[in-house]
């Protein structure tokens, strides 16, 4: 029985077992995971938070990795502004960005979510107003809600993973990890 991790990473945490090149020392999933022959199905940049899954299973990842399968990844994403209708319609239809167009996103203003505080604390500025949406993708580019937030005028603050697929990171506090059998 393939075996499958929850995974909430923490911000500043390389989704990666190892820090290979670097001067200084990262935290990496092996300072959270003793589990051993798991591997991520995906990635998460370092600067984001929320659901890794990990498995052990090579099919399995690469259902869960692969463009291809357009597995829906949901984030919430607190953007600095206020949106305009014109940029929600945007991101819907799907944004030009320097490798191409987007496919289509769903994305909807939402309340500020009840999330664990961020260390560090994203910075706050008191003349610039602050909004959450949540994006849902099924495609997995390079830092792509970032650059399709920033392309209508959205620079993201905070951006947190909530689901891939049907697994969601709904009890797992950050740092922490569920397994469950694939």
């Amino acid at each position: 029985m393939a075996r499958l991790l929850l995974f909430n990473k923490p911000f500043a945490v390389l989704s990666q077992f190892t820090d290979r090149g670097s001067p200084t020392t990262r935290a990496t999933l092996s300072d959270f995971i003793a589990v051993k022959g798991v591997y991520p199905a995906g990635r998460l940049d370092r600067d984001s938070e929320g659901l890794l899954l990990l498995t052990d299973d090579g099919r399995l990842q690469a259902r869960i990795a692969e463009p291809r399968f357009k597995l829906p990844k949901t984030y919430l994403v607190q953007v600095e502004g206020e949106p305009e209708d014109a940029a929600l319609a945007a991101l819907r239809r799907g944004v030009q960005l320097k490798d191409g167009m987007t496919l289509p996103a769903e994305v909807a203003a939402i309340d500020p979510p009840d999330l664990w505080p961020r260390n560090p604390p994203i910075r706050v500025r008191k003349s610039v107003p602050d909004c959450w949406l949540t994006i849902t993708i099924r495609e997995g580019r390079n830092r792509q809600v970032r650059r399709m937030t920033a392309a209508v005028g959205l620079p993201t603050l905070r951006l947190v993973r909530w689901s891939i697929g049907d697994w969601t990171l709904a009890g797992i506090a950050p740092g922490q990890y569920r397994e469950l059998s694939a």
